[in-house]
């Protein structure tokens, strides 16, 4: 099973593909931790050349992350698949993803409306000293505004902002508009299936809504 999941911020992505690695036994792959693992091992070529980029504070380019994704999905824990997180953002990685022969199987596209992201994101509070998080809706706070163990107030990060979100989303939108028409077009047997499924319900009603597509493929 060599999968990727799309979906809005706050669609559960995160959530999702640690039951969907730990049902299939596969690892997830993500771009960030690989960028992280590389910039440690500078003695190697790629990783001197993440981390001279990084110190520069430049973006990665494509082409040396999905050589990174490349070499990654070569080990022998990727022989029974694996889940790409972080990967591909953009068309131009989807199709560097091809390109390289990094295969896949199934793209699933977790599907919730902007009006639900919204309210999952702008409703998270935080207590920073510990890392608790609450919601006001989902899981509140026995005392709104304040962290249940020390009566410290809580937070809203900056970028969960009703306001913030909007934002992302629309980035989001812009680039997932054209990620799914690209999955959507392709064809050829060893291109992935593309599957949309409805993010709406509690995490094990939208685990299973994944599972019964991924036994399509499976």
């Amino acid at each position: 099973m060599r999968l990727v999941l799309l979906g809005p911020p706050g669609a559960g992505k995160g959530t999702q593909a640690a039951l969907i690695c730990q049902h299939f036994r596969i690892p997830q792959i993500s771009t960030g931790d690989m960028l992280r693992s590389a910039v440690k091992d500078s003695s190697s070529e790629i990783g001197a050349k993440v981390s001279d980029i990084i110190q520069k504070g430049l973006l990665v380019p494509d082409g040396l992350i999905i050589s990174i994704v490349e070499s990654r999905v070569q080990l022998p824990d990727c022989g029974s698949g694996y889940l790409l997180d972080g990967i591909p953002r953009t068309v131009s990685q989807a199709m560097a993803l091809v390109s390289a022969s990094v295969k896949l199987d199934v793209v699933v596209e977790i599907h919730v409306p902007d009006a639900v992201v919204v309210e999952r994101l702008s409703g998270r509070l935080l207590h920073p000293a510990s890392g608790r998080t609450y919601h006001t809706h989902y899981n509140p706070p026995r005392v709104p505004g304040f962290d249940d163990d020390t009566g410290d107030p809580l937070v809203q990060r900056d970028d969960d902002s009703a306001e913030v979100v909007l934002r992302r989303l629309s980035v989001y939108h812009e680039h997932n508009r054209q990620l799914v028409e690209f999955y959507k077009n392709l064809s050829g047997d060893s291109l992935p299936l593309f599957f949309c499924v409805d993010g709406i319900g509690s995490v094990n009603i939208v685990f299973r809504k994944i599972l019964s597509v991924l036994r399509e493929v499976a």
